[in-house]
């Protein structure tokens, strides 16, 4: 009896969706049944028989993408930026309507860039400062990267649940956003650099010391130990879980 994971990839052309299609041809335990590429029939999914579809697409694709799946119980794996407050509310009202399909929705995929976000989210505390830069390369569609959002909003609740009120700051007048973008109240730098992938530093201070948490990709590889744990573990996880660490056992 043949009891692999059947998997669907959509945007096979991309990046990040060939890489895909080739870690789950290579895996023993998974079964590439579709990989569709912009404008292929999402039905193509549903007759293949997909259990797990992972979505590498792009944000206008992504919520039809899942809201797709979803209707046909079928779990996703969701590594496209675009996912919102508003967009994840109606995703989980959905899902409520689905009992037993889960979503994994992961701003970074490599276990590395987890945990980095995580060792941020811990020490963010303990510091009177914290800033973040991303640095991806210039093809990239969106800044600031889900990546450095997502720890961003995980540092600022650290913060407030801490205690700590905003970092130190005199800045009176910056007309031409030096300082970058504001998210949960933590500056956020966005560099686009060719020869780069993926790569982010959390900077944190304090008067006489600093730390500093970074993590590179240097190919896109590194993120397909997260896809794999994604698709073999979200039947497992019913509902929205945002964030690979959902699924990983950190012990904190």
């Amino acid at each position: 009896m043949n009891d692999r994971i059947r998997v669907a990839v959509l945007g096979r052309n991309g990046r990040m969706g060939s890489e895909a299609v080739r870690a789950v041809e290579d895996a023993p335990d998974l079964e590439l049944v579709a990989a569709l590429g912009r404008g292929d029939d999402l039905q193509d999914v549903v007759d293949a028989g997909a259990q797990v579809v992972v979505d590498l697409t792009v944000p206008s694709a992504t919520r039809e993408n899942v809201r797709f799946a979803v209707a046909h119980g079928l779990h996703a794996v969701v590594g496209t930026t675009g996912w919102h407050d508003d967009a994840l509310a109606q995703l989980r009202d959905q899902l409520a309507e689905a009992p037993g399909t889960g979503v994994l929705i992961a701003p970074n995929f490599a276990v590395g860039a987890v945990l980095a976000m995580k060792f941020s989210e811990l020490a963010a505390a303990f510091f009177d400062s914290v800033e973040i830069v991303e640095l991806h390369h210039p093809r990239k569609l969106d800044a600031p990267s889900g990546t450095a959002s997502r720890t961003a909003e995980l540092v600022g609740r650290s913060r407030e649940r801490a205690g700590r009120g905003a970092s130190p700051d005199a800045t009176e007048s910056d007309p031409l956003g030096a300082r970058g973008a504001d998210v949960a109240g933590v500056h956020v730098h966005s560099v686009r650099l060719q020869g780069l992938v993926a790569h982010q530093e959390t900077l944190l201070g304090n008067t006489g010391e600093q730390l500093t948490l970074r993590h590179d990709s240097f190919d896109r590889v590194s993120f397909m130990t997260g896809v794999l744990l994604g698709v073999r573990s979200v039947a497992e996880h019913p509902g929205l879980t945002v964030g690979l660490d959902g699924y990983m056992d950190l012990g904190l």
